[in-house]
């Protein structure tokens, strides 16, 4: 695994955690933030080809 595709993968889990706090402390804002941040780091994944395993699936 290269150091974007690694970079890349720690940033999605990031957020994920990040998201998560946001909704169970109940702040809608700063979930929305996250919720931005996980959808353009997919996206960015998804352009290079980098697979990202979806929890639970």
């Amino acid at each position: 695994m290269d150091a974007f595709t690694a970079g890349l993968l720690h940033r999605i889990r990031a957020a994920q955690t990040d998201l998560t706090r946001a909704r169970e402390t109940g702040d809608d804002f700063l979930a929305d933030v996250e919720q931005a941040e996980l959808d353009d780091l997919h996206r960015l994944a998804a352009e290079h080809g980098v697979e990202v395993a979806v929890p639970g699936v």
